[in-house]
């Protein structure tokens, strides 16, 4: 059936093609019409225009009726029509502006979702930090807490603080207010740390000392050997205040009271390390380390000895009077108190004192020298030994054995006697300390005094010797006499008594008759220091005489120079 309604539709519309417009085509009155009309016959046909005319005339005159009767209506209607079209455009408008905003509008709300969620999330929040209240003031308070142990010196409780925060760290270490707090805690653990390295750097006893490196290894901010280092810094800027607080205005009070302090305090540094830390201890030591830790120690105390003698050697330099072997003593005393630590330095002060006291012997050699030149320059040979001599009272032996009694003779001639005590003092300041190194450099100095001290005779017989009466040629060949046969002997014997030859001869392993064999070894070259007198000497015959030989068996009897009371005599003939 649906096949002949499509054939006729086909046949219909190819009939009149041309005689309605296409969109007739969609109305379905007008295909149940053209169906109606294809089932007619040929006179209903040729009738139905004039059915059509008449029905349309007949629709016509009804409508005419019907507009006639209905006119109110049909305007009303049209006024309707319009103010509804007009309305319709109002809310076609009304809808496109609100199909524009209705985006946004779905923004906002979605907005106002969020908002809304996350105030309940807040809220939700809000309740549980009311729960939770008193929990959360105690973790936030504990910077405060944190300080308040640390400034009153509470520091157990502060490292389990510190403890305690390094784990809220590892498990909420994405919060802000734990970042702030871990901050805060980091903080006053460094004014702990401030704190206890100070007191480090204080008058601590070992017990303080002690509980300081335990809080400093709980602390975990140095490995071992830092932690070593770390308290021989401390402990040595403490000494360091200690000794810069001596007065420094007298070098011999300096040194004395710089070699106690280091004594004491340097002893009771090292006996702390050695209580703290223990190299023997294989906890302390793992076998990975790499670092010496026990070569830390022994470098800080050669540090500390090193700087001990730079301060000694300054000192010394300053000068220190006649009191070199005090001085000594307690330097000795310093380095054996150090042995008992395996810091045995006395060593090492030998040649320090031995440079002192030659520098000190010959600038009083020097000394002597330049005011022998200056009395020679005033001298005048118009004195009569015999009369001077007369006046000078007789002075009895010593019966002490071996004591060294001055030449007498030198009394006549004040120059020669004014340079034997000055050389007499030299010898007494030099026998305080006197190292037996020193016996060939004091030798070789005596002799270079004495040899300027004869060129200055020389020089002196030159210039007076035109003027040179009888009398005053004798004169000058009694001084020269007593200047080679009383004042150069003598002198050898004091050198005998600083350096016995039986000591020298046991240091270098000979007899002791055979110590003269090494030249200027404690006994002056006495034919080299008068050879430029020998035209002013007398000759005569002297019985050879083995000087050392005799000079030791006077020094085996150890005796005492002794110048002190021949030198106010010859002082006082002198003047």
């Amino acid at each position: 059936m649906a096949a002949v309604d499509v054939e006729d539709e086909s046949i219909l519309a190819s009939i009149f093609k041309d005689s309605f417009p296409d969109n007739w085509r969609d109305n379905p009155d007008f295909a149940a019409y053209l169906s109606e009309l294809s089932s007619y016959g040929v006179e209903k046909l040729n009738r139905e225009p004039d059915r059509l005319a008449e029905e349309r005339a007949q629709i016509l005159q009804q409508t005419r009726e019907l507009a006639f009767s209905n006119y109110k209506t049909f305007i009303r209607t049209a006024d309707c029509t319009k103010e509804i079209y007009r309305d319709f455009g109002r809310v076609e408008s009304s809808v496109s502006k609100l199909l524009d905003k209705l985006p946004s509008f779905g923004e906002k709300c979605r907005g106002f979702i969020k908002e809304a969620e996350d105030i309940g999330i807040s809220r939700r929040m809000n309740s549980l930090t009311l729960n939770r209240h008193t929990e959360i003031l105690e973790i936030l308070e504990i910077p405060q807490l944190m300080d308040t142990c640390v400034r009153n010196g509470y520091y157990e409780e502060a490292l389990e603080l510190a403890t305690y925060v390094k784990r809220l760290e590892k498990k909420h270490s994405s919060l802000p207010v734990i970042q702030g707090i871990v901050q805060e805690v980091r903080q006053s653990a460094q004014l702990m740390l401030n704190q206890l390295l100070q007191q480090l750097r204080s008058n601590s006893q070992l017990p303080v000392c002690l509980r300081v490196i335990g809080y400093l290894r709980r602390m975990d901010v140095f490995t071992e050997a830092e932690l070593r280092v770390k308290f021989l810094q401390a402990r040595g800027s403490w000494l360091r205040s200690i000794l810069t607080a001596i007065p420094d205005d007298d070098a011999y009070f300096h040194i004395t009271k710089t070699i106690e302090a280091c004594r004491v305090h340097l002893f009771d540094i090292i006996t702390q390390y050695r209580a703290i830390f223990s190299d023997d201890d294989p906890l302390l030591s793992p076998g990975g380390c790499t670092v010496n830790e026990s070569a830390i120690f022994h470098g800080w105390v050669v540090q500390q000895v090193a700087q001990f003698l730079e301060t000694l050697d300054r000192d010394l330099q300053r000068g220190v009077g006649g009191r070199l072997d005090s001085l000594l003593g307690q330097c000795m005393y310093f380095g054996l108190s150090f042995s008992r630590v395996g810091a045995d330095f006395r060593g090492q002060l030998a040649p320090m004192f031995q440079r002192v006291a030659m520098d000190t012997f010959r600038k009083a050699t020097e000394e002597a020298v330049v005011k022998f030149q200056e009395d020679m320059n005033l001298y005048t040979l118009i004195s009569l030994p015999s009369v001077l001599g007369s006046t000078i009272p007789t002075v009895a032996p010593s019966t002490q054995p071996g004591t060294l009694q001055p030449p007498m003779a030198l009394l006549d001639f004040p120059p020669l006697a004014c340079f034997l005590n000055n050389i007499l003092t030299a010898f007494n300041d030099l026998r305080l300390c006197c190292p037996v190194g020193l016996a060939q450099e004091v030798t070789k100095c005596l002799e270079d005094a004495l040899l300027k001290v004869t060129k200055l005779i020389l020089v002196f017989h030159r210039a007076e010797e035109s003027a040179f009466s009888s009398r005053e040629q004798d004169l000058f060949v009694q001084f020269c006499c007593a200047f080679a046969e009383d004042m150069v002997p003598f002198l050898n014997r004091c050198l005998q008594v600083l350096f016995p030859p039986a000591q020298l001869a046991l240091i270098l392993g000979v007899p002791p008759t055979q110590v003269q064999k090494y030249g200027s070894l404690g006994c002056t070259d006495v034919k080299a220091v008068l050879e430029p007198l020998e035209f002013v000497l007398p000759k005569k015959e002297v019985p050879t005489v083995d000087l050392c030989a005799e000079l030791t068996s006077i020094t085996s009897m150890e005796p005492e120079l002794q110048p002190t009371g021949a030198k106010e005599e010859l002082l006082s003939k002198s003047n």
